[in-house]
């Protein structure tokens, strides 16, 4: 057996251990007959369970020992077959070329000095679609459908912005207990895939130049590569243009995707800030707070792709009831609403299975919700009642 530093381990396995992790989850690509990078491995769920392949989110590499044989193909081997259901998953691969001893270590019975393995990025080997991701709407659902197509798809944003930036705080689009719900929505678009958020705090990355956020992206994080709108901007003062995000990329290995704008059908821009020198029609986070502003909930579901969800959560003593009406402080809302007035076609949902039709109402001070059966068949104690889900179906009158 040859004892192997982590150090010299981590370095040559560095390009593929993210692919790996990515394998063990999602299994995509069984036919290992297709020309790969080098250093980059296809293992079926059956060979990822082999003693020899540990995931290393689960296991330090301390624990691993490999014969002289078995850690040279993994090294060297460029092209792996298929698992034919045979024991041992090294039959059916091209077998190893001949390499030079591993450097580093002072013979084969003595160990080197070890340093601590490096850490996965919990989106390693994934593909980050870049936006704010405010309001999820259907030009950011395009975004996850391209990254879809490529590999495993993240939302990639930054927050806490308002804060560093000064802006004046507000409430936000989709609520922060919805989101997953939205994403979920997007599935069918996405090969099946949920995407997943992952959030960088912005004080890290604030004076980061076009370069530097790239380097991260590859470096630090790991991903395999990138999809932006054609109007994204990054790095310190919006230095760096959808141009340099695909030069930078090339340089640094990683795949870029640029696409173009989902434009908004109505084009009601006039109406919209026309001073900010990224409207351009484009759908936009902006476009949706216009529309909830208005009261016009057909418009907003167009650029949504969905109903508008409107989340409150109520404690005991916030709420109260009267046989067929429901009414809440707007204290309770998690979210943006729709501007003062009376909603119909509306939904209320209540828990994950109980959907009631309603109309709302919605005042200075409260929003109150009138069903179409008693609201005292679910008491207000219940715990599934005090997370209430509005969906706005029709356009307000005020």
């Amino acid at each position: 057996m040859l004892g192997v530093s982590r150090t010299i381990f981590t370095h040559h396995l560095r390009d593929c251990n993210c692919y790996l992790n990515h394998h063990y989850h999602h299994q995509q690509y069984k036919n290992c007959s297709k020309k790969k990078p080098r250093h980059q491995f296809c293992f079926t769920a059956k060979q990822l369970h082999h003693p020899l392949i540990v995931r290393p989110s689960t296991a330090t590499l301390a624990a691993m020992s490999f014969s002289t044989e078995r850690f040279r193909f993994l090294l060297n081997n460029d092209d792996c077959r298929r698992d034919n259901g045979l024991r041992d998953p090294y039959v059916n691969c091209i077998q190893p070329t001949k390499s030079p001893p591993l450097p580093g270590c002072l013979s084969q019975n003595e160990d080197c000095q070890e340093s601590p393995p490096e850490k996965l990025s919990p989106i390693a080997g994934g593909i980050v679609a870049l936006g704010k991701f405010d309001a999820l709407h259907i030009g950011h659902r395009e975004l996850a459908i391209q990254a879809s197509k490529v590999g495993i798809p993240f939302l990639l944003s930054f927050v806490g912005m308002a804060e560093v930036l000064g802006w004046e705080p507000r409430a936000p689009i989709v609520a922060k207990c919805d989101r997953k719900r939205v994403l979920s929505s997007w599935a069918p678009n996405c090969g099946n895939l949920t995407p997943r958020e992952f959030h960088i705090e912005f004080s890290k990355v604030r004076y980061l130049t076009p370069r530097q956020f790239v380097e991260k992206l590859s470096l630090e994080l790991g991903v395999r590569g990138v999809v932006a709108g054609e109007n994204y901007r990054f790095g310190y003062k919006a230095a760096g243009d959808a141009s340099d995000l695909v030069r930078l990329c090339e340089e640094y290995g990683l795949g870029a995707y640029i696409i173009s704008s989902v434009m908004d059908k109505k084009q009601d821009s006039k109406e919209i800030n026309a001073s900010d020198s990224m409207e351009r029609g484009q759908v936009s986070s902006t476009r949706v707070r216009h529309a909830l502003a208005k009261g016009d909930m057909n418009y907003a579901s167009e650029l949504l792709g969905r109903h508008h969800r409107l989340m409150l959560m109520m404690e005991e003593n916030d709420g109260f009831a009267t046989d067929n009406r429901v009414s809440a402080p707007k204290s309770c809302l998690l979210n943006l609403p729709p501007v003062e007035g009376s909603y119909e076609n509306c939904h209320l949902s209540i828990g994950d299975e109980n959907v009631v039709p309603c109309r709302v109402m919605i005042d200075t001070t409260h929003i109150h919700l009138e069903l179409d059966v008693l609201a005292t068949c679910i008491p207000l104690t219940s715990q599934d009642f005090r997370l209430l889900g509005i969906d706005f179906a029709g356009s307000g009158t005020f």
